[in-house]
C-alpha cells in the first residue's frame, strides 16, 4: 500500500490538488509565525521609534519662527532665494559666496513659491530629524536595538542638536550626510572589506558632506587615522583608491559649476579670505560652549561605557572615537570658530552614550536579593533600570533643549545658537519706512544681513577691514565714513546691542557718527529683558537714526 506521503505526492505529480485537512495547520502555522514576530518586532522596535521621531519633530518645530533670523539664516535663505528666482533676492545675495551650494540649492526647491522663514526653518528642521532615524540604524547596526533606541532618544533631545537644527545653517544637512557616511564604513568593515559598494557609498555621502560645507573633509582625516591604527582592519589600496576617486568626482562639482558660471575669481577670493581670516574666539572656546550643550550626561555616559566595558573595546570605538577627534582637533586649532561647527561629531557620541546605558540591561542583581511574584527576574529587572536611566537622561536634556528654545533674549548674542531678535521687526520697518534708493550703514555686516534680507533695501558695514585678507569678498568696505556722511551716501544709521557687545569700537563709533551728524531716532526695538522675576526691564537692542548733514 502507498503511504500517505506516495499519495501526496502521486496527487500533485497528476496535476489534482493536495489534501487540505492535515496539511493546512501545518502551512499556516509559519504564516502565523511571521506574522507574530512582525507584531512582536513593531511593538519592541517601530513604535518606540516612532515616538522618538516624534518627540525629536516636536522638539525642532516647537516655536520655530517666535524669533527670526540671525545673520547666517538670512544669507543662506536669501542664497536659495536667489537660487529660486526671486529678483529682490538675487540683488543682495549672489549664489556663490564663502561655502558650496548644496544646501542652498536643495532649499531653493521648497522657495519656489516664495520666501518665508517657517519654510526654510522647517527643511532644516526635517533634515534633523532625519539625522536621528540614521543615527539610530548606525548605533543599532554597531551595538543592537536597545542601543541604537537609545542613541536616537539622546540626539533627539540634545540641546546642541536641537537648537543648531532650528535653524537654516549648512551644518545640519552636513552632519546628516556625514552620519551616512559612517554608516556606510561601518558596513564596509563588518563585510570583511568585501563590500566595496559600501564604502564607495561612503565616499559619495562624504562628498555630499563636503558640498554641504566644505569642512567636512576634515572627517577625512579620521577615517584615514582609523584605517592606519586599527590592526583588525586593513583596507585594501585598490579600494582606497576609487573611494578616494569618487570623492574627488563629487566634491569636484562645487568648482566646476563656479567655473562654469564665470566666477572662478570669485572662489579663490572667498578661498583667500577663509585662510586668512582673524581668530574670533580663544582656543578655549568649545571646551566652555560645547560641553553644556551636548549635556554633561551625555559625555559622562560616552566615557563611562569606555572605561567600564574597556574589554570590548574594538574598531567600533575606535572608529567613533577617530570621527570625533578629527573635527574637535581641527576646530580647536583652527582660529575661526563657531558655535554650531561641531555639530558632525554629535551623532557618533550619541552612540557611545546610547551603548553605555543599552549596556546597563545586562546587569544582574545578586541571587536572592530581589525577587517579582517569588520568582527571581534578574533580566527584567535589569531591562526596566536601563530604560529608567535612559528616561531620566533624555528628560534632562529634553528640560535643557526647552529652556534654550524659550530663552528670553538679553540683548547679547552668540553666533549659531539662534534667531536674533529683534532683527525682523527693524528689517520689517526699514521696508515700510526707509525709501527706495536710500542707503543705511550699520555696525557690523550680520546686523546688515539681516536688515537686508527683511528690508529689502541695501545696508553697508562699518566694520568691514579695507584689507582684502580680512574681509568677507560679499561685503563693500567703507573706507570714510565721515566723508561718505557729508557726501549724503547714507541717510540711516543702524545701532544695535549685539555688535556693541561683541565689538564696542564699531558700536562707539556709530553713536558718535549719531551725534556728529545729529541723527534723530526714528526706530527703536526693544525686547523685554527680565532684569529680576518681577522688574523686566525694555532694552532697546535696534535703534536706526536718520542723520541730517548741515
Amino acid at each position: 500500500m502507498p503511504s500517505p506521503s506516495d499519495t501526496d505526492t502521486g496527487s500533485r505529480l497528476a496535476g489534482g490538488s493536495p489534501p487540505t485537512t492535515a496539511g493546512a495547520p501545518a502551512r499556516r502555522a509559519p504564516r502565523d509565525d511571521r506574522r507574530r514576530r512582525a507584531a512582536h518586532w513593531a511593538v519592541r522596535s517601530a513604535l518606540p521609534l516612532t515616538a522618538i521621531l516624534a518627540l525629536a519633530t516636536f522638539l525642532r518645530f516647537w516655536q520655530l519662527t517666535e524669533t527670526g533670523f540671525n545673520s547666517d539664516e538670512a544669507v543662506y535663505t536669501g542664497t536659495a532665494a536667489s537660487l529660486a528666482g526671486d529678483p529682490a533676492m538675487q540683488a543682495v545675495f549672489p549664489v556663490f559666496r564663502a561655502h558650496p551650494v548644496l544646501f542652498t540649492g536643495f532649499l531653493s526647491l521648497f522657495l519656489r513659491g516664495g520666501t518665508d522663514d517657517f519654510t526654510a526653518r522647517a527643511v532644516a528642521a526635517a533634515i534633523g530629524v532625519v539625522t536621528v532615524a540614521v543615527t539610530y540604524l548606525l548605533a543599532r547596526r554597531l551595538y543592537g536595538r536597545a542601543a541604537g533606541l537609545a542613541a536616537a532618544l539622546l540626539l533627539a533631545v540634545m540641546p546642541y542638536h536641537v537648537v543648531v537644527t532650528r535653524q537654516v545653517l549648512l551644518d545640519g544637512l552636513m552632519t546628516l550626510c556625514a552620519t551616512v557616511a559612517l554608516y556606510c564604513v561601518v558596513r564596509y568593515v563588518q563585510s570583511g572589506l568585501d563590500g566595496l559598494a559600501w564604502l564607495l557609498a561612503a565616499a559619495g555621502a562624504l562628498g555630499a558632506a563636503t558640498l554641504s560645507k566644505e569642512t567636512a573633509l576634515v572627517l577625512v582625516c579620521g577615517l584615514y587615522v582609523f584605517f592606519v591604527l586599527c590592526r583588525s582592519v586593513r583596507m585594501r589600496l585598490r579600494h582606497a583608491l576609487l573611494a578616494t576617486g569618487v570623492l574627488a568626482l563629487v566634491v569636484a562639482a562645487f568648482p566646476l559649476a563656479v567655473s562654469l558660471a564665470g566666477h572662478r575669481t570669485t572662489g579663490q577670493n572667498y578661498l583667500q579670505w577663509q585662510l586668512f581670516r582673524r581668530a574670533n574666539h580663544s582656543m578655549g572656546f568649545y571646551a566652555a560652549t560645547v560641553p553644556q550643550a551636548v549635556g554633561w550626561v551625555t559625555l559622562a555616559a560616552a566615557v563611562a561605557g569606555l572605561v567600564v566595558l574597556r574589554r570590548r573595546n574594538g574598531w567600533r570605538e575606535g572608529l567613533l572615537l577617530c570621527w570625533i577627534a578629527a573635527p574637535v582637533l581641527f576646530f580647536t586649532l583652527w582660529p575661526v570658530k563657531g558655535f554650531p561647527y561641531l555639530l558632525a561629531i554629535t551623532p557618533p557620541l550619541a552612540v557611545l552614550a546610547g551603548r553605555s546605558l543599552s549596556a546597563l540591561a545586562e546587569l544582574r542583581p545578586r541571587p536572592g536579593r530581589l525577587r517579582w511574584g517569588g520568582k527571581l527576574r534578574p533580566r527584567t529587572l535589569a531591562a526596566a533600570g536601563a530604560v529608567v536611566v535612559a528616561l531620566a537622561v533624555a528628560a534632562s536634556l529634553a528640560v535643557s533643549s526647552a529652556d534654550r528654545v524659550t530663552t528670553a533674549p538679553n540683548g547679547r548674542f552668540l553666533a549659531g545658537s539662534g534667531g536674533l531678535p529683534g532683527g525682523r521687526e527693524a528689517g520689517r520697518w526699514v521696508r515700510e519706512h526707509v525709501p527706495s534708493g536710500a542707503q543705511l550703514l550699520a555696525a557690523g555686516p550680520s546686523t546688515a544681513n539681516v536688515l537686508q534680507f527683511y528690508g529689502g533695501k541695501p545696508v553697508s558695514a562699518l566694520s568691514v577691514s579695507v584689507n582684502r585678507l580680512h574681509r568677507n569678498p560679499s561685503y563693500t568696505p567703507v573706507p570714510n565714513p565721515d566723508r561718505a556722511l557729508r557726501d549724503g551716501e547714507f541717510q540711516y544709521l543702524v545701532w544695535d546691542s549685539y555688535t556693541s557687545h561683541r565689538a564696542p569700537f564699531y558700536g562707539e563709533k556709530i553713536r558718535q557718527l549719531v551725534e556728529k551728524y545729529h541723527g534723530t531716532a526714528v526706530y527703536t526695538s526693544a525686547l523685554k529683558v527680565p532684569a529680576s522675576s518681577t522688574d523686566p526691564t525694555p532694552t532697546p537692542v535696534f535703534v536706526i537714526y536718520q542723520v541730517r548733514v548741515s
